[in-house]
């Protein structure tokens, strides 16, 4: 079952309520997506630290064969 952008911006939103998220469908079939998120808890942490701490926001949905989320791909940085 492919998510809709909202439901992936939604649950980013509720761990970095205050980021800017942005979210576009790359292929148009729901399951390949580009994220760019900026946020100010992001300064100081290193992009590996960065994207993992948006993908446990989005609490397993890429996880496994089974996962609703196909591919992300992912953009994180600290406000300028």
């Amino acid at each position: 079952m492919a998510m809709e952008a909202q439901d992936i911006e939604n649950l980013i939103r509720a761990t970095f309520p205050d980021a800017k998220i942005t979210i576009t469908d790359l292929a148009g079939d729901g399951n390949h997506y580009a994220a760019e998120v900026i946020d100010e808890s992001f300064r100081g942490m290193n992009r590996v630290q960065q994207q993992r701490a948006v993908y446990a926001a989005l609490k397993g949905k890429m996880d496994g064969a089974q996962g609703e989320l196909h591919a992300l791909a992912l953009t994180t940085k600290a406000p300028e």
